[in-house]
């Protein structure tokens, strides 16, 4: 075994405090405001971004520090290549490395403080931070709308047949509701219907819809996984990386689920696939997966092995059919 050296340590901890000086210029508009001035000194970026001076100074002097910022001929402060890219609105933002970072070390406080009384308190725990539940839908559309659009749809094939007849596609726990609006962008005569119990993510999902011009055929409003109801019966009902936060009443969601679909309906599963080795654990792309499977546990869940999935599904009286993708699986049940 290779111990880390302390140099090591050192830049992964400088890693973690770049993409907190990144946050920070996400949630206040400051990569966004000096992309629209060009160049700026601390007091003007201040101003425009209607942030107080002293905070911009100093944090202007961190982004600098880890390369978010340049300083040009004159003493003013410019975007570098990685700023702009932080900036929500540009053409494939990075910005979700940020609000995952930071989401992640209060979650890691939270455990550690949790580990010892054992109490888990449940999905509320992603509300305690003013500042990153705005961003939570925005976040995952970075992180899975590019793979959802040129892996996922294409190859699973209830996707296609839903828009051929002009079907309804119903997705709780929309967030954003990025899930749908990529869906319709590709599915030109499908309906969308989507369902989220936090307030701001509706609100969200339907100015978004709206900008893009795709609010004719797609709605948004609030509404309980638990006790959810549709003004006609669904083609298709999504649960997106939801299945494992309510995986304890499985049976009776299914129940529900399945009552809720057109003969021939079916209802897509999109979980992280836990490993049936923990030792693939090590492998890159499963390390953030482990991770978050600890603070899956202080909201009182736990990721599912694929065949768990499958196995449900059976039970509810639906045939199930495995898309693995990397370190994500689809399962779709059909009626």
């Amino acid at each position: 075994m290779t111990l880390r050296s302390m140099e090591e340590l050192r830049q992964q901890a400088q890693g973690a405090q770049s993409l907190n000086i990144a946050f920070i210029g996400v949630v206040n508009g400051l990569f966004s405001t000096l992309h629209q001035l060009q160049k700026a000194d601390s007091r003007h970026l201040a101003q425009q971004a209607g942030m107080d001076e002293g905070y911009v100074t100093r944090w202007c002097d961190a982004a600098y520090a880890f390369g978010w910022l340049e300083l040009n001929s004159d003493d003013q402060w410019q975007l570098s290549a990685d700023g702009d890219s932080m900036r929500p609105e540009a053409p494939g933002s990075r910005m979700a490395t940020a609000i995952g970072s930071v989401l992640s070390a209060h979650m890691a406080e939270r455990a550690a403080g949790l580990m010892r009384t054992g109490e888990r308190p449940g999905e509320k725990v992603l509300a305690e931070r003013e500042t990153i539940l705005p961003w939570f839908g925005l976040m995952l559309e970075n992180n899975f709308r590019k793979t959802f659009e040129e892996k996922i749809c294409p190859q699973v094939p209830i996707f296609a047949e839903v828009d051929a007849r002009g079907g309804l596609a119903v997705d709780l726990g929309c967030g954003n509701g990025w899930y749908l609006r990529a869906l319709a962008q590709r599915c030109n005569h499908l309906r969308g219907l989507g369902l989220d119990g936090f307030a701001e993510n509706v609100r969200q999902a339907q100015e978004i819809a709206q900008q893009e011009g795709l609010s004719d055929r797609l709605h948004f409003s609030e509404g309980d996984i638990h006790a959810f109801s549709l003004p006609e019966p669904a083609d298709l009902i999504a649960m997106n990386r939801a299945l494992h936060h309510v995986w304890e009443k499985r049976g009776a969601i299914f129940d529900k689920l399945r009552s809720n679909l057109k003969a021939e309906g079916a209802v897509v599963i999109w979980e992280p696939a836990w490993p049936d080795d923990h030792r693939r654990l090590r492998e890159a792309p499963l390390r953030g997966m482990a991770y978050q499977n600890l603070t899956e546990h202080v909201q009182g869940n736990h990721f599912l092995h694929p065949e768990e999935i499958a196995s449900a599904l059976k039970e509810a009286g639906l045939r199930p059919e495995i898309f693995p993708f990397g370190s994500d699986v689809m399962v779709v049940g059909r009626c």
